[in-house]
């Protein structure tokens, strides 16, 4: 019997393109209990709660290095020169802003600046309390003020304050400032990404990380990856339980390795065709 329900005019007319190349987790959860838990099998028996739990921290482990979990949204920069970070962000990928051909300019982050929190001091620079004994803060530090403020221009000289402009041309810029995209940084504590002033009114991209886990819709695994999930889950269950023989937990603990791996080689996407048009510049000569 084959595994694809409904029929091709579903598909085409429908709008779930390409969901027939993943596996949602309770189906997985369930061919799990299927293949692994049962009387002779390595598994004698475990509660499907558990085998969940394990199948989300799974796919949480997975996606941030092997799945296709890259996810991405597109704003417009508010005055504010803020934007919340997404609910289901994990680390970011890059950040863009839209040209008027349509073309994605790398943003880079700022190292040298934060939004750290500004205590409110009094005439005398005593710090304040509230009713409560605790510290007054301040809605904007004075370092964010002035950095959204601010004007940079990274074509001669670092972006850093204490360097002038001889700085970058006489003795030459550091290259990781070398560029005129713009620049912005992410404040971890209150979960917003602060942008340069040149950035007001700008599209900008922001391709990150998702855990997965997020939402009902989110929780699906590749196919490639499906059997690296299930590898482990079973080390996972088998590492946690009492009494289980070392040499069973390492066994799977080398599976898990290798499937692990497979998946990412599966996934790489790698293209004979694409790959010698890139090789094709390597007689290039680069001057120094």
């Amino acid at each position: 019997m084959g595994l694809f329900t409904g029929t091709q005019e579903d598909y085409y007319t429908g709008s779930d393109f390409g969901g027939y190349q993943f596996i949602s987790v309770d189906d997985l959860i369930n061919n799990f209990i299927i293949a692994y838990v049962g009387e002779d099998k390595i598994i004698s028996k475990i509660k499907r709660t558990d085998v969940a739990f394990h199948a989300h921290r799974a796919l949480q482990e997975l996606s941030y290095d092997t799945l296709r979990s890259y996810k991405s949204y597109e704003i417009e920069i508010p005055p504010s020169l803020t934007m919340a970070l997404p609910h289901d962000y994990v680390n970011y990928v890059k950040f863009t802003w839209l040209d008027d051909s349509g073309i994605e300019r790398i943003l880079y982050p700022a190292h040298k600046t934060s939004n750290p929190s500004a205590i409110v001091q009094a005439a005398n620079y005593d710090y304040t309390f509230d009713g409560s004994g605790n510290l007054v803060l301040a809605s904007d530090s004075d370092t964010w003020t002035k950095y959204k403020a601010g004007t940079t221009d990274n074509t001669a000289t670092d972006d850093a304050p204490e360097f002038d402009a001889t700085y970058g041309s006489r003795f030459g810029i550091d290259p990781q400032y070398a560029q005129i995209n713009g620049t912005f940084y992410i404040d971890d504590i209150k979960s917003k990404v602060h942008f340069g002033s040149e950035m007001v009114g700008q599209t900008i991209t922001i391709k990150y990380i998702s855990d997965s886990v997020a939402t009902d819709s989110e929780m699906k695994v590749h196919k490639f990856v499906e059997e690296a999930v299930y590898k482990h889950i079973a080390h996972a269950i088998l590492s946690t339980r009492a009494n289980t023989p070392e040499y069973i937990i390492g066994r799977f603990k080398k599976e898990k390795f290798a499937a692990t791996r497979n998946a990412k080689l599966r996934l790489s996407n790698i293209k004979l065709e694409e790959l010698t048009q890139t090789l094709r510049g390597k007689s290039k000569q680069i001057k120094h």
